[in-house]
Parts: C-alpha cells; structure tokens; sequence
C-alpha cells in the first residue's frame, strides 16, 4: 500500500454553507411556485424543478464533501477508490490567481483526457482538466499543489 503524504478534507463551516445556501435556495423557490404561483403554469413547474434540482444538489455535495482526497506517492485519490489523478498522467498543476479553478483549490492538466467525474464543492475532472477545492481550506489544499508541482519538476 502507497504511503499518504497529504490529505483535502472539506472544511466544516465552509461545508454547513455551501450545503445550506443551496437547500435556502432550494426551500425559497420551492416556497415562491406554490405560496405566489406566477400566472402562467409553465413558470410555476420551472420553480418546481430548479428548486427540486437545488434540494437534491444539496444532497449530492453534502455527500461529496464528506469524502477525503489522499495524495499518495502514485497518484490523488478519493476516499471513495476513485483515482482523481495519477501523478505521472499530470502535465502542469496551476494555483495562479488567474487560473479558472474552484475557491481555496487549484487545477491540474493531464497529458491525456480522463473520464468525466464530479463531486461538488470537492473536486472535477473534465477532459484534461481535474480542478479541486471549492469548501476546501487553503491550509489543505496548497501543501497538495506543492507536493505535486514539486513532484513534476523533479521528473523534469
């Protein structure tokens, strides 16, 4: 078994709000299409929907982050067995201001696209793109970004 040299867990309060502004949403616009229906029935089903859909996104990243991601000497993982990236399958890891990536994380880039995957508020991968953070600390993420920018300019 691969020795842990860092882990991301999602931070508690950063967790407790992201999760509760999506099941406010949720609540609020579930609340507006059957206290105020709007006249028109369309509109009302639209409110239904989105707001069913924030409730159960809700779900979907209080689950997600719950999970821990574990960088070991081979690769990134999720606490679940998915294998976010293997350290020799990244081409560059970017923590810059300018990158596009989630709040307190970073991005890295595959040689090769992967597989789609999703865990909100912890990690994505699209194509050749794995972005992670999002109610992640800073504190727990930046050691991880280091350990792999280091990591790929000792194979360099």
């Amino acid at each position: 078994m691969a020795e842990h040299l860092a882990q991301i867990t999602a931070s508690p309060p950063r967790r407790v709000m992201g999760v509760g502004a999506m099941l406010l949403l949720g609540a609020l616009l579930i609340y507006v299409a059957m206290a105020k229906p709007p006249e028109m029935l369309v509109w009302q089903v639209f409110l239904l929907v989105i707001g069913g859909f924030a409730l159960w996104f809700s779900i979907q990243m209080w689950q997600a982050t719950g999970h821990v991601l574990t960088l070991t000497e081979d690769a990134l993982t999720d606490s679940d067995g998915t294998v976010i990236a293997r350290l020799d399958e990244i081409e560059k890891v970017d923590r810059s201001p300018f990158a596009m990536k989630p709040s307190n994380g970073f991005v890295i880039f595959l040689k090769e696209p992967a597989p789609r995957a999703w865990r909100p508020g912890l990690w994505w991968r699209m194509g050749r793109r794995v972005a992670i953070g999002g109610v992640t600390s800073g504190a727990a993420t930046k050691p991880v970004a280091d350990m792999m920018a280091a990591r790929l300019t000792q194979e360099t």
